[in-house]
């Protein structure tokens, strides 16, 4: 008989499997990723910075934000921001969101943040977890949304959070965590994609789901067909021309790691594209990603979770820039 996780697990995974074979031809140029330093929210003695939103433009400044704390994990922080105007230089303006009140679902940690633009208003997406990170910790994370008319604040909490909770069936994928959304405006609604992580699974064992809604501040109904990507630990997707285009790390099934998934439907993904050297917890910096203009491509350049090397081992996690090429 068939758990609960392969009843989940097979669809999605024979759809790649029986479309790789021509998705992903020998002719398909490879995408490579590039990693460098930035300035003002990179390496930082006893600073740790994680987990960084997809990339806006307002006039003529960029806008990213990020989680910031003291430990290496993301389960003790607060989300803060940051501005530049060529993507290599940038300037820590401060705190966006703190923590909940105590005791809440969000009373430990903020975390994990992305960006949606709508209706003339800013969205901030984030992470909250309600339990003190320690020794035996298990997280228990719920997605949230902040508002502003400004990509500088103030925000404001919406009432009805949070707009996306584990789900209370323990055979579905997302049963113990939901965590890191990413959006999209596609056919007149906010496409909200993000990871779940079913009880009993391990971090390798996280898949991708899809919620949508017709308004910003939902409610977001889960899609028919989740996991919609059975793998990746990041979630970092981007409409491209018609369809959406999926970035895949190190994180799932050989079939669909280390490659470019693509769907232009949103929710049945192939491979069309090798992966060298991808992002760890990118956000890119993505113009179409609010338009609808059907004019979406590969994304040029983000930023993601620097790791210490060499010296700077036993440091913390800190921001630095990737930037993406194709290869033949």
């Amino acid at each position: 008989m068939k758990t609960n996780m392969q009843k989940l697990f097979l669809p999605a995974l024979l759809v790649i499997l029986a479309s790789s074979a021509h998705a992903d031809s020998p002719d398909a140029p490879t995408v490579v990723v590039t990693h460098s330093a930035v300035e003002g929210i990179g390496a930082d003695p006893g600073v740790m910075r994680r987990d960084p939103s997809d990339i806006i433009q307002v006039d003529d400044l960029f806008y990213v934000w990020y989680s910031k704390g003291k430990i290496s994990p993301g389960y003790d922080a607060t989300i803060w921001y940051a501005t530049s105007k060529d993507g290599h230089q940038w300037t820590e303006k401060g705190m966006a969101l703190a923590k909940g009140e105590p005791g809440s679902w969000e009373g430990a940690s903020v975390f994990t943040p992305n960006i949606l633009v709508a209706e003339g208003r800013y969205w901030l997406f984030y992470t909250g977890t309600s339990k003190k990170y320690g020794k035996g910790f298990q997280p228990d994370s719920k997605i949230g949304i902040a508002v502003s008319d400004s990509p500088d604040g103030p925000w404001e909490r919406l009432p009805t959070n949070p707009a996306l909770s584990n789900s209370e069936n323990r055979g579905d994928f997302d049963s113990h965590l939901v965590d890191d959304a990413c959006l999209i405006v596609r056919d007149g609604k906010i496409w909200f994609y993000y990871k779940g992580r079913q009880l009993g699974k391990g971090p390798g064992q996280t898949q991708m789901g899809l919620a949508i809604a017709d308004k910003p501040e939902g409610p977001y109904v889960r899609h028919e067909a989740n996991p919609v990507i059975p793998g990746n630990h990041e979630v970092l997707v981007w409409p491209q021309g018609k369809g959406v285009a999926a970035m895949i790390g190190t994180t799932g099934p050989k079939a669909i790691t280390n490659s470019i998934l693509y769907a232009e439907d949103g929710i049945h993904f192939t491979k069309t594209h090798p992966l060298k050297n991808g992002p760890w917890a990118g956000g890119a910096y993505r113009p179409e990603a609010f338009t609808e203009s059907g004019k979406g491509q590969l994304p040029d350049w983000g930023v993601e979770i620097g790791r210490p090397k060499g010296k700077q081992r036993g440091g913390l996690p800190f921001i630095q820039r990737f930037d993406v090429t194709e290869k033949n």
